[in-house]
């Protein structure tokens, strides 16, 4: 029973304990799901949306101030190249203060498009210190339950619903929170004492002195490009961005759910004058699969286990297997026009790893129970061309090497170029640097793109990205090359009006299915064409309507979508309806399609539309007061088998959010 009580305490006291705040405007979610899903178009880890929202609606809750000039400040827009965050200091600090949004235009290495990114994010008000009112305590409390059909296994120890819990506090330079979560098939409370099967929780200080933040507790960190230290921001590489991300250090509290890439501890940043400081220490549990070599207990480490599902016996005995030390330090020094940076980190598990298969994949894998890594960056403008690039090695003399230019040779055109080459044996556990797989090594790559204002409201983008694999990789038995390229054209010629169109070609190389001696290799190529139309109707009336269609080859396989959204919000109620109606027919999984929908607040949604049926979902909003809202989504997928039965997949989610 005593469970049952505290499961019902966490998810609703939120609600009685909180008092009135004006809430967010009804089009921001819209707008941040339309800015996630640009910016992890091209990344191959389907968490960066949730990431990239996440991000967002904290960017939306503490909009960043532009006339402050200071580029810690303005590079916490995040999605803005390293060139736009200079550009956009430099012009606030000569033009004493940005007056209007619509200024932004008129910057080097901006356009239209990004300034309307930018606006949701964004606030002109200069002043740094904390007022009056902002030490009051304001509270946020979100609670998802979800559910789908076919999630009932019985053999799974707990329900079948996904729980979420959120809570944050903010208190004039302090706050804090806690992330509660039990994935479907789990316990929600587990272990001795009885906790949910993850919870993660921080206490944070904001300064604007020597001590710029601490944090202790579960926090996150990225420093320069990612390839020593980057357990926030993916940095996977778009082919029709206007450019790379911004390469700022950071810290900060961690709230999202990988149950693995993040540090628990205490981190500190210190900032005087020019010179930066660094520096954290965390210890925490990993999930892994044990081994052992006397027979008598687990003495070495198989594999990590990443997924972070633990809904029966056996995968509940990888969770938290084994303890990882974790610390190192950042120091950065701003120059007028160059910044450079130097970062070490050390890594410690309480058991080695060792390589117990005789796969020739594996030879290059990481074995032992230390890694330390080594860095330097730095990144430079000279007039119009920007240079950066980051190099770090590891003790055995692997290397990772990031080399970029970014070039405006008119403020209508920006032109871009990345050189990355991660040698096969380099190994960072808590890092991802710019490139196309799920983790760096074993790969060199060189990437070029552009953005073209071709007219007014005319923009035209396109990109290549070849890359080169010097070892095996999965599915393929030898090394081999992929390569993307993309073009895109946007128009938007009224404000209530956009067309999208874009041309997408991938290829790479895998195994043929030999069934005898070593595997050939084929190349497998999908080609896929967008076409999009959002058109805005009236305050309270949006529809949009988009087709894809994909070839892969050499199989032939082809896939087509066509669907149709609409955004209502009812002018006498303060009721807001979602609804999407798509149909879909693939030849097999080569050929699948992928959208984005819109979902509850601080959530995704991209399925895997494969084989033939359709696709539909509504949600509700319902602003229950001023403090409170609920957040109904229904969705049903429908796939034809077998020529004439039909196999519906249901899921349901439900949102409670209450902040003051």
């Amino acid at each position: 029973m005593a469970k049952y009580i505290i499961t019902f305490f966490m998810i609703f006291f939120p609600v009685w304990s909180f008092s009135q705040e004006t809430n967010q405007s009804e089009k921001l979610s819209e707008i941040i799901i339309s800015v996630a899903e640009e910016l992890a178009a091209d990344d191959s880890d389907p968490e960066a949306a949730a990431t990239y929202i996440e991000r967002l609606y904290e960017l939306a809750e503490n909009p960043v101030k532009i006339n402050s000039a200071g580029e810690n400040e303005i590079s916490r827009l995040f999605f803005l190249s390293d060139f736009q965050a200079k550009a956009l200091a430099d012009y606030a600090h000569s033009s004493g203060r940005i007056i209007s949004v619509y200024e932004l235009v008129n910057i080097p290495g901006f356009d239209k498009e990004t300034a309307e990114m930018m606006i949701p994010f964004i606030t002109l008000d200069s002043k740094t210190t904390v007022n009056s009112d902002s030490v009051h305590w304001r509270n946020t409390s979100i609670t998802n339950l979800s559910i789908r059909s076919g999630n009932d296994d019985t053999t799974s120890l707990g329900s079948p619903w996904k729980i979420l819990t959120k809570y944050k506090f903010t208190a004039g330079g302090f706050s804090g929170g806690f992330t509660a979560e039990k994935d479907p098939g789990e316990k929600f409370f587990s272990a001795n004492p009885p906790l949910p099967d993850f919870l993660s929780a921080n206490l944070t200080y904001n300064g604007s002195g020597l001590i710029r933040r601490l944090i202790v507790g579960d926090y996150s960190a990225r420093f320069g490009q990612g390839t020593n230290i980057n357990t926030g921001i993916r940095t996977d590489l778009s082919l029709t961005a206007p450019g790379y991300m911004s390469a700022s250090d950071e810290i900060k509290p961690y709230t999202s759910t990988d149950e693995n890439n993040f540090f628990r501890g205490v981190a500190a940043e210190f900032s005087y004058e020019n010179l930066g400081l660094t520096l954290f220490y965390s210890k925490n549990y990993s999930d892994a699969t044990l081994g052992s070599l006397s027979g008598s207990s687990k003495d070495y480490i198989e594999n990590f286990y990443l997924a972070g599902i633990h809904n029966t016996s056996s995968l509940l005995q990888k969770k938290d297997a084994i303890s990882e030390l974790a610390y190192g330090i950042n120091l950065s020094y701003n120059f007028n026009n160059l910044r450079i940076g130097f970062t070490w980190s050390g890594d410690r598990f309480s058991l080695p790893v060792k390589m117990t298969g005789n796969d020739p994949v594996d030879i290059f894998d990481f074995e032992g129970d230390r890694n330390n890594l080594y860095t330097f960056s730095y990144n430079g403008l000279i007039k119009r061309i920007l240079l950066y690039g980051e190099f770090s090695t590891n003790e055995y003399k692997k290397y990772a090497l990031v080399q970029g230019l970014s070039f405006r040779p008119s403020d209508r055109l920006t032109i871009n170029f990345l050189f990355r080459n991660y040698s096969t044996g380099y190994i960072s556990f808590h890092g991802k640097g710019p490139g196309g797989g799920s983790a760096n090594g074993n790969e060199q790559g060189i990437l070029g793109n552009f953005t073209f204002e071709a007219a007014k409201h005319l923009f035209i983008s396109g990109g290549c990205d070849i890359q080169q694999f010097q070892w095996l990789k999965y599915r393929c038995s030898s090394p081999s090359s992929a390569m993307r390229q993309e073009i895109r054209v946007r128009f938007t010629p009224t404000e209530t009006l956009t067309i999208d169109a874009s041309y997408n070609n991938r290829s790479s190389m895998f195994n043929k299915q030999e069934s005898m001696g070593i595997p050939g290799q084929v190349e497998l190529e999908s080609r896929t064409v967008k076409v999009s139309a959002k058109y805005t109707f009236s305050d309270n009336l949006t529809l949009a309507t988009r087709l894809d269609y994909k070839v892969v080859d050499p199989s032939g396989s082809k896939g087509i979508l066509l669907l149709q959204d609409m955004v209502y919000r009812f002018r006498q109620l303060p009721v807001t309806l979602w609804f999407r109606y798509c149909i879909f027919q693939t030849d097999d999984w080569d050929s699948r399609l992928y959208t984005y929908e819109n979902d509850l607040l601080y959530s995704f949604s991209i399925p895997a539309l494969s084989g033939e049926g359709s696709r539909s979902y509504i949600m509700v909003k319902w602003e229950v007061s001023d403090i409170a809202e609920l957040r109904v989504k229904y969705g049903l997928t429908s796939l034809i088998e077998s020529g004439t039965s039909t196999k519906n997949n249901k899921e349901l989610k439900i949102q409670f959010k209450i902040q003051f």
